[in-house]
């Protein structure tokens, strides 16, 4: 609705829509209260946001001055009940606007540090705290740049539009980085008490495959991160036992992966794999379908993860990243060579999972007291209750 909202009063008053938009939430909160949840919510929804649409337009005394004159001839011509609105809640308009509007707020005139800021706050739906989360950033913070893009936004008076040649590689890198943060906060929500967040991760699988369903967009990296995200997103089922609780991949019951999902993400990543270049995405995704086609985690192709680990750090080096190659070498190898890996990186000192890596591998060598101190500084900075309990179930293993 926001999309199409905005690309309808344009994107130097997407305060109006964000209003309408907030004003159609209301309505659906106070009169579903009282009849119930309608057969078709969505429908309703345009129903009530097309009407508030039209109230606004008919009660703003200079919308001449702020709305396109196509707009305004057409809102008073022949169709005066609103049924040239209907247009732009088409199925085909609403995925437009979507998709003009992943770009518009990538646009370069807006601040780098903003871009994805705007995408995961004005298109994704993600909450001020969940951002500031995601990007490790005080909500303060979070909060001028929104001001700031959005300031860019009056100023240059940038209009909703999908960008061609150069600008569309610089501007995708930057959808795509969005939409894998969103998927990834749903993966492992890091604001709040559920473990996963499927919503966001549907949302970002759903804004994904419209970029990979739109020639300009369909990139070899837009199908890698597709790929990636279908094949984690296929081990919901098995990743939380009845109590809630994290199910390690490990222990996970393979047969209750998504079978489809996982054949969709083969087929991504086979059309991902045009021409002679590779992503970051390219490289998770291949990792990704590694756990994927091993029918148990000790017959996992580890020496096939290290290597693609070990490609990825020379794209995109940092601790997190040596981290999964260090634990990948571990089974490659052996813990004894993946230890001393992990004992070299540095700038996760305070970091859950990187005490609990050390934990495992000093746990494989049967140093049982280096372990349990692991586990213990893991526990320490781990903040999401499900990841506690299984650190405190490795405790209480040893």
């Amino acid at each position: 609705m926001l999309a199409v909202l905005t690309k309808l009063f344009g994107l130097q008053q997407s305060e109006i829509a964000e209003d309408i938009l907030q004003e159609t939430l209301i309505s659906a909160l106070e009169t579903w209260k009282i009849k119930g949840v309608p057969d078709n919510p969505r429908a309703w929804l345009y129903q009530v946001a097309k009407n508030k649409t039209l109230d606004y337009l008919r009660r703003e005394k200079n919308f001449r001055d702020n709305v396109s004159p196509n707009f305004v001839a057409q809102s008073e011509g022949p169709q005066r009940n609103g049924a040239w609105l209907d247009t732009f809640f088409s199925e085909q308009e609403i995925q437009d606007a979507q998709l003009r509007m992943m770009f518009a707020a990538c646009h370069p005139a807006i601040p780098a540090d903003s871009q994805l800021v705007l995408v995961l706050k004005t298109l994704c739906g993600l909450s001020t705290s969940e951002i500031a989360s995601a990007l490790l950033l005080s909500e303060d913070t979070l909060g001028k740049r929104i001001y700031r893009a959005k300031e860019k936004i009056k100023q240059e008076k940038l209009k909703l539009e999908v960008p061609s040649g150069v600008d569309l590689s610089t501007r995708l890198d930057a959808v795509l980085q969005a939409i894998y943060l969103l998927f990834n906060e749903g993966y492992k929500a890091s604001s709040a008490q559920e473990v996963i967040r499927i919503e966001f991760c549907a949302e970002a699988l759903r804004l994904c495959q419209l970029l990979c369903e739109h020639p300009v967009s369909a990139l070899p990296r837009t199908q890698a991160l597709m790929a990636l995200m279908c094949f984690n997103a296929s081990r919901f089922p098995a990743r939380l036992d009845e109590n809630g609780n994290i199910i390690t991949l490990e222990k996970q019951d393979r047969g209750l992966w998504d079978q489809k999902l996982i054949t969709s993400g083969y087929h991504f990543l086979k059309h991902s794999s045009v021409g002679e270049t590779y992503s970051e995405y390219h490289l998770e995704a291949a990792i990704a379908s590694y756990h994927a086609s091993a029918p148990n985690f000790s017959s996992t192709n580890w020496q096939g993860i290290y290597y693609c680990y070990q490609l990825l750090l020379q794209l995109d080096p940092s601790p997190f990243v040596e981290l999964n190659l260090a634990v990948a070498l571990g089974y490659a190898e052996n813990p004894g060579a993946g230890l001393k890996a992990l004992q070299r990186i540095k700038g996760l000192e305070k970091n859950a999972h990187f005490h609990a890596a050390l934990g495992e591998t000093y746990k494989r060598l049967g140093h049982s007291k280096q372990a349990k101190e692991s586990y213990e500084q893991a526990l320490k900075y781990a903040t999401l209750p499900a990841e506690q309990q299984v650190l405190q179930e490795k405790l209480a293993a040893l």
